[in-house]
């Protein structure tokens, strides 16, 4: 029997970084086109992509005309984007989502997908995003519902990166305790079960 590796998003996405980047349209479909819809014009804005991975949504977004800079611990992940980028506005940086190094003010937007999931204490990442934010920004966090991260087969061994569970209600209330404005909360379900918790809120 083959044991499971529980690692940290660092290690386990340095390693599962080709299988995500062959994910893609897996990963759209727990958004159903809900995400840019929400976010308006976002030509010429300063977006922050807090763990990117390999672009997904960066790509997309620098393609509508954003200047984007995209965030990942993960540096395997990020080379998949550099490849991808060519001569769109993007801008690529490794780093923590609980200690972004930015200054204050200094983003129109803020998204986060596929990010919570694996972040045990959402209120110092949600404390981050509110300061990197300008006046009025908008920040955009999906949740999706995972109790338990799948396994994955890399060569001989069982990958699973390190998650966590977080109730919807639950987010909404840490958002709104850091000061921020839940616009809007849309949820993407399969028959009558939620798989994607997508949240708009404001500075």
């Amino acid at each position: 029997m083959v044991k499971v590796k529980v690692l940290n998003s660092k290690d386990g996405y340095n390693i599962l970084a080709d299988y995500y980047a062959k994910k893609e349209k897996y990963w759209d479909s727990f958004e159903k086109d809900q995400v840019l819809p929400l976010l308006g014009e976002v030509k010429n804005k300063q977006i922050l992509d807090v763990g990117a991975g390999n672009g997904r949504l960066s790509l997309k977004l620098a393609k509508l005309g954003a200047e984007v800079t995209s965030l990942d611990v993960s540096n395997e992940m990020l080379n998949k984007l550099k490849i991808k980028k060519l001569k769109l506005k993007i801008t690529t940086v490794i780093g923590e989502a609980e200690n972004l190094l930015f200054d204050n003010d200094s983003f129109d937007i803020v998204v986060a997908t596929f990010l919570i999931v694996h972040l045990k204490d959402l209120r110092m990442f949600f404390n981050e995003v509110y300061r990197v934010l300008k006046p009025g920004g908008l920040f955009l966090v999906t949740n999706i519902n995972q109790r338990k991260a799948p396994e994955i087969k890399v060569n001989k061994d069982l990958i699973e990166v390190e998650s966590y569970y977080h109730r919807p209600e639950q987010v909404i209330e840490d958002l709104e305790e850091l000061a921020f404005s839940v616009e809007q909360e849309k949820f993407v379900k399969e028959e009558d079960v939620w798989i994607n918790q997508i949240i708009l809120a404001k500075k």
